[in-house]
Parts: C-alpha cells; structure tokens; sequence
C-alpha cells in the first residue's frame, strides 16, 4: 500500500482510498504467479484487508475503516491531487474518486 486516504465526513462509516506501491504489487505478483491489473487482484486486496483489520483492532469501533478502495493509480501532483510537498488535497482527491466513493456508501 502506498498512501490511504480515509473518508467519512458526513458518512455512517468509515471507508478509505488505497493506492498501491507498483514495484511492491509487481513484485508480489510475480512471487504469486498472478496476472492482471493489480488493483483487480483478489490476493492483494486479501493482504490489504488483513492489513486493515490489524490497524482496527487498535481502533475503537467508530474509528474502524469498514470499506476499501484500490485505485488504479498513486495520487499526484500532476493531478492536482497532491501539493509540491506531497499533502493529500482532499476536496481534489473526493472529486477525482467521486464514483469509487459512492459505490463504497451504495449498499450501507
């Protein structure tokens, strides 16, 4: 995983945007024999989630990311999705992802 961004402002729950690092998901996709879009990959969302739980077990329940996004990219500065110092632009990154987003709320 290479950056997180948690979204639940006005929401029921928490959800988070998760990109991957390519060398890291290329990496283990090679070891794995896998093939295909790593953000379509079962096994990498599987090590994401189990990533996930045990940051949750250290959160209090309404803290607790209970849905989860890969994107099929890293956020950049190109984008306009990170500034020249690398901090998320929130409302830019909400934008972009806006449909990833709503298919995480469609069913809750």
């Amino acid at each position: 995983m290479a950056e997180a961004v948690i979204i639940g402002d006005r929401r029921k729950f928490l959800s988070a945007l998760v990109t991957l690092d390519a060398e890291a998901a290329a990496r283990f996709q090679k070891e794995r024999n896998l093939f295909g879009p790593p953000e379509s990959s079962e096994e990498i969302r599987a090590e994401i989630q189990s990533a996930v739980d045990l940051v949750n077990a250290e959160m209090a329940r309404v803290e607790q990311i209970k849905r989860f996004t890969i994107l099929p990219r890293e956020l950049s500065i190109a984008e306009g999705e990170l500034t020249p110092t690398l901090k998320v632009k929130r409302n830019v990154v909400t934008a972009h992802f806006e449909a990833e987003i709503e298919a995480m709320y469609a069913d809750s």
